[in-house]
């Protein structure tokens, strides 16, 4: 009995044996881990825009000065205020300028006084020769004089309207209709107009109508026109959104260490007065939009297989072309290198720039397509046409590497 007990285990053991051999072999294979992270073709609306930042400024600035020295006695607007054209903002005291006014109106007096008395020497001078009591020498040398006097009358004349013009200029008027942005002076401070002319206000027009000047890059510039919309934030409402107009395009351009851009000129209706001068605005400008159409991850424009990618591509296309025909050979040939390919942008078909894109095919190896893209931005890319392969909906596209940890790279 002991033996029909023990021969019977080892007839049970065989058998399990047996069915977790089987089991074993026939288990499905383990599938290999994705090298990979992708994106997938969609559908739906693309909007795309240049991103620029500009500075709000009022459309109108006026920079107020002096043509005269002299110390503050009052000032009589601040930051802030409104005023209007003509309303006095400053005064300079006029002691001084209102002395030469004294002087120079002396030295006119003193000119009249001359001009009055070679006329009349003139006068009884022609009355002589006509009674020919003195020679026309006399007489010309009297009409000299007369001249000369009249002349002096005009210089000091010409000197106290230019006296009494400085007197004016002591007090300083807004030239517009405007709110003070900025006020450089204050009330005993001494004014020197000697060289340039001191900057005492900045006067903006109106602060319902703005501008941001913003600098966009050469690469740009080329697809913005007036009129075109823009979308704009600024820091001090992270939650609002603000919408202006493309207003001009100026031709200077500004180069910065070896960046070339151009100044763009957004109007902006500011009618509740939020914005204020100064603030960074964070633009977008709005070049094109499509409500519907094929797009890319624009992320998988960017990938390119690295070494370990190409010898696996490489390897794959030698495999294929052992038990393909020379057509099928010819059509994996893309896949591999050339001097001229750079891994994104292999050439250009019909004036249009053609990409290569990337799937995930069997055991992990990356499969081209080659496509011609219409509008982009930093998400989406349109898809136009697909040169090699397939691509529809749905289809993912390899959009980075993931290496032996997990991580993208």
């Amino acid at each position: 009995m002991k033996r029909l007990h023990k021969a019977g285990v080892g007839v049970a053991l065989l058998l399990a044996v047996a069915a977790g051999a089987a089991w074993w072999a026939q288990r499905p294979a383990k599938p290999p881990p994705d090298l990979y992270r992708t994106a997938t073709v969609d559908s739906g609306p693309i909007t795309e825009v240049v991103m620029a930042t500009g500075t709000l400024q009022p459309v109108t600035t006026i920079t107020v000065g002096t043509q005269v020295s002299g110390t503050v006695m009052e000032r009589l607007a601040d930051f802030n205020d409104s005023v209007k054209a003509g309303q006095v903002l400053l005064r300079l005291d006029p002691t001084n300028l209102q002395a030469r006014l004294r002087q120079a109106r002396a030295q006119a007096a003193s000119a009249q006084a001359g001009l009055a008395l070679a006329t009349a020497s003139l006068e009884r001078n022609r009355k002589l020769v006509a009674q020919e009591f003195i020679s026309t020498l006399a007489l010309d040398q009297s009409q000299r004089e007369f001249d000369a006097a009249r002349a002096a009358v005009d210089v000091a004349q010409a000197q106290v309207d230019a006296a009494q013009a400085d007197v004016n200029n002591s007090v300083i008027r807004s030239p517009i209709d405007g709110v003070v942005i900025r006020r450089n002076i204050d009330v005993g401070q001494t004014v020197a107009a000697s060289f340039q002319t001191p900057e005492l206000f900045l006067l903006a027009r109106d602060l319902r109508d703005m501008q941001i000047h913003t600098n966009v890059s050469e690469a740009d510039v080329g697809q913005v026109a007036p009129g075109q919309l823009v979308r704009f934030s600024v820091d001090a409402y992270p939650q609002a959104e603000f919408e202006g107009r493309v207003e001009q395009f100026r031709l200077n351009s500004t180069t910065t260490q070896g960046v070339v851009t151009y100044n763009i000129i957004v109007s902006v209706d500011n009618s509740d007065e939020r914005l204020k001068p100064g603030m960074t605005a964070q633009t977008r400008i709005v070049l094109q939009t499509k409500p519907a159409v094929l797009r890319l991850p624009t992320a998988a424009l960017r990938f390119q297989p690295d070494e370990d990618d190409r010898k696996r591509i490489d390897a794959a296309n030698k495999k294929s072309a052992a038990v393909a025909d020379a057509a099928s050979a010819a059509e994996a040939e893309p896949a591999t290198a050339s001097a001229e390919d750079d891994g994104v942008l292999t050439r250009t078909r019909g004036g249009q720039r053609v990409f290569r894109v990337w799937t995930v095919g069997p055991d992990q190896v990356p499969q081209p397509h080659e496509v011609t893209v219409g509008i982009a931005n930093t998400r989406y890319t349109e898809l136009v046409t697909v040169l090699s392969g397939q691509l529809q909906a749905g289809d993912a596209l390899i959009t980075r590497r993931i290496d032996t940890t997990g991580n993208p790279r």
